[in-house]
This record gives structure tokens, C-alpha cells and sequence, in this order.
């Protein structure tokens, strides 16, 4: 199933999103968005994938431009992530990027004034798709990390299942220093670190070290550069060669503290209960 992106599925969305605690959102997500939403892309693409004995590798091709998160670079990643998810011969996805920066977050230039409102909202709502997508894919999203994450490329990694990062890299959601706050990154970072470390990073700007986000629950391995596609392609032929309606049943389960869950948050909820039921 070769997908542009989310709405490609029309308003009822893939059977995997539907069964998800995200549900209710779907269908808005399906929907026809704003102006110029699903247009045809231009140039090539920023994102390159391939896939080979179920492991799909997908690539932030874009170093130019520090691997930011335009919206051609979401539609892409979309593309990318949802092409022929629901088939069998998928196991695990895995998301690195070329250069020293794994990404900057979103382009900059893209949310100024010359631009309208509308592409404004299409920026943030692609984003946001392309974060439920991964958190809520069937198979697991492993984040390759080698370089710097910043803002939204934080928060792409936050939200992959797995974060394997070489021991140069480093992570950090700086907007506060330019006059922007990190609003939507800081949710995916305070459900992956403690509340504390979290504001710490959002409030300051300031980087930190790999080996400090792996202290802090933001990356499951730290690995010398040499060795971190290595390191990484084993996590991956490992889920590959295991079941997949079985590791999808763990790709749904909850691990989240009960106050980061949607239930949790929602008005007049006990916490309770799985918010990603089969």
C-alpha cells in the first residue's frame, strides 16, 4: 500500500491507527487539512528508503539542510513510514539520517510571515501525524542517532520505540534561545525523561551528552561511532526474526507513567486502563 500520507487512507484511517487510544483523532487526521494538504511533491525527495528482509531503512537525505523537518521532509518521512505497512513481510523500521545533524527540528524559514497560516497549521499537522504514526505503528521505529537532535528531531526520537545514539551525539529542544518555546517537542520529551530533567532542557536550551540521555531514559544504547549501525542492524534482525503479530501486541502496550497517558490527561479520567488497546 503506496501511501502519499495519512489522509491517503481516507476518513476511517489504517485498521492499526483505528484500534489505537488515538482513535477519536483519526478521523481529523484523515481529513482533507488545510489548504494545499496531499499536493504532489517537488524536486527530489528528502527522504530516502529501502527495505530488505523486513527491516525498512529510512533515511533523512536532506544535510543541507541540517536534516530539518520542512514540510516536504514530513510528507516524505510520511510516505515512507506508511507504505504497505499492514504487510506481513514488514518486521521493524529504522529512521537515521546522512550528515552530522540527525535534524534541526523544523525549518525555520517555513514559519515566517511569508507564509500563510494555513501552510503554518499544515506544518504542525503533518508533524503531528508523522509522531502518532510512529507511535502507534505496528511494527517498532528505531531511531539511528549520530549527531545532533534538536526541537522536533528531538522529538522524533523520543518518540520511535527504540533510540540507539553513537557517543557523539547529542539532544537538546533550544527554542527558548530564540525567542520560541519547544511546546510540542516537550511532550514526547517528558514522556520519554523525568518531569525535572525535561524542564531543565526546555527551559535552558542547553544540550545534553548522549551518555546523559541515556541516563535519562531518552536513548536505549549509547555505541562508539564505529559501531552504531552494527549495534543497531542487531536490535533489528533480532525483532525481525520474531513474530510479528506478536511483537505488535507489544508495539500497543502502554509503558508510559499513568499520568503521561491520553486517559490519564483526559477530564474526569482515573488513569487508567491501556491507552493503545489491540
Amino acid at each position: 500500500m503506496a501511501a502519499a500520507g495519512l489522509r491517503a487512507f481516507g476518513t476511517k484511517g489504517p485498521g492499526w491507527l483505528r484500534r489505537s487510544a488515538w482513535a477519536p483523532l483519526s478521523a481529523g487526521f484523515c481529513s482533507r487539512g488545510p489548504a494545499g494538504a496531499g499536493r504532489p511533491e517537488l524536486g527530489p525527495r528528502p527522504t530516502s528508503a529501502r527495505q530488505r528482509d523486513g527491516i525498512r531503512n529510512i533515511v533523512l537525505s536532506d544535510p543541507n539542510k541540517r536534516n530539518a523537518l520542512s514540510l516536504a521532509m514530513l510528507k516524505s518521512l510520511q510516505s515512507d513510514i506508511l507504505h504497505e505497512a499492514e504487510s506481513k513481510d514488514l518486521k521493524v523500521i529504522i529512521i537515521s539520517a546522512k550528515g552530522p545533524v540527525f535534524s534541526s527540528g523544523h525549518d525555520l524559514k517555513e514559519l515566517t510571515d511569508e507564509r500563510s497560516p494555513d501552510y503554518h497549521a499544515e506544518v504542525f499537522q503533518t508533524c503531528s501525524e508523522v509522531m502518532m504514526l510512529i507511535q502507534n505503528h505496528p511494527v517498532p521505529v528505531i531511531a539511528m542517532v549520530n549527531g545532533l537532535a534538536t526541537a522536533a528531531g528531538c522529538q522524533l526520537v523520543a518518540s520511535c520505540d527504540i533510540a540507539v545514539a553513537s557517543d557523539k551525539s547529542s539532544f537538546a529542544t533550544p527554542g527558548v534561545n530564540i525567542g520560541l518555546f519547544c511546546s510540542t517537542p516537550a511532550v514526547a520529551l517528558g514522556r520519554a525523561v523525568p518531569r525535572k530533567v525535561a524542564l531543565e532542557m526546555l527551559f535552558t536550551g542547553e544540550p545534553i551528552s548522549a551518555q546523559e540521555a541515556l541516563l535519562h531514559g531518552l536513548l536505549s544504547k549509547v555505541v562508539p561511532e564505529d559501531q552504531l549501525e552494527e549495534e543497531t542492524m542487531k536490535i533489528a534482525k533480532k525483532i525481525a526474526s520474531l513474530s510479528r503479530p506478536v511483537v505488535s501486541l507489544g508495539s500497543f502496550a502502554d509503558l508510559s507513567p499513568a499520568d503521561h497517558t491520553p486517559a490519564a490527561q483526559a477530564p474526569g479520567s482515573q488513569g487508567t486502563g491501556s491507552p493503545r488497546p489491540v
